[in-house]
């Protein structure tokens, strides 16, 4: 993979959003407001505490590293190297982000949801199986639809807000995508992992009358390690 196919495809996805980011996050008041690190702040604010703009440095709207594969060495097969305001400070209330996905041969971006942002993904390697789920409809007699698609490379897919949706190579080779997604801090619920691996765990009881099934099938899921893969 070249570096001028990297670039095109970054630049692609953060166009892309330029002109409709504010339809996630507030607009900005002002030129920038840079975050500065708010983890032991006694103020908890929509976004981040803005760095005094007079401290303000190029390096403040730079990230090193999208070039470079992430490591798909887990039982997922896939990495997303994210590029939000917790990475990147100068993108504090611009409304917009972005990642770089990598799959192995069989990898699998598993079904998640990111609540705060619209996700355009350009493939640049590979083959893809991706698709999303509708919210329930409005007839209960209805079942959620399904919209999958196969993508090459320099195909785009997007993603609506808050909708369940998923990413899988099925090609025979590692596969590579770089995504746009319309907020800083879009945030990712992985369906799985919030449902059977929370903290504490969700009662079996709940879970049992939810998904229809025996206790020991949810004690099971319950007991694996579910993967973060960003």
């Amino acid at each position: 993979m070249k570096m001028t196919l990297v670039s095109l495809a970054t630049i692609f996805v953060v166009a892309s959003f330029a002109t409709f980011a504010y339809a996630s996050d507030p607009s900005p008041l002002q030129d920038f407001c840079v975050a500065v690190n708010d983890t032991e702040a006694f103020v908890f604010v929509n976004g981040k505490i803005c760095k005094n703009p007079n401290m303000v440095v190029a390096e403040d709207f730079l990230f090193r590293g999208l070039n470079k594969p992430g490591n798909t060495s887990n039982p997922l097969g896939s990495r997303v190297t994210p590029v939000t305001v917790n990475q990147l400070p100068g993108l504090n209330t611009l409304g917009i982000s972005a990642v770089r996905i990598d799959y192995a041969p069989n990898g699998l971006n598993p079904p998640h949801t990111h609540p705060r942002a619209t996700e355009i993904l350009i493939l640049l390697k590979g083959t893809l199986y991706v698709g999303f789920v509708t919210s329930n409809p409005a007839d209960p007699a209805l079942k959620n639809k399904l919209f999958t698609k196969y993508l090459h490379p320099g195909d785009v897919f997007v993603f609506p807000q808050g909708l369940i949706h998923f990413q899988f190579n099925v090609g025979k080779t590692n596969a590579v995508a770089f995504a746009g997604l319309s907020s800083q801090n879009p945030g990712v619920i992985t369906i799985a992992n919030a449902v059977f691996g929370s903290d504490p765990p969700i009662d079996p009881a709940v879970l049992t009358k939810a998904f229809q099934v025996e206790k020991d099938v949810i004690d099971y899921l319950q007991a694996q390690f579910w993967w973060n893969i960003d």
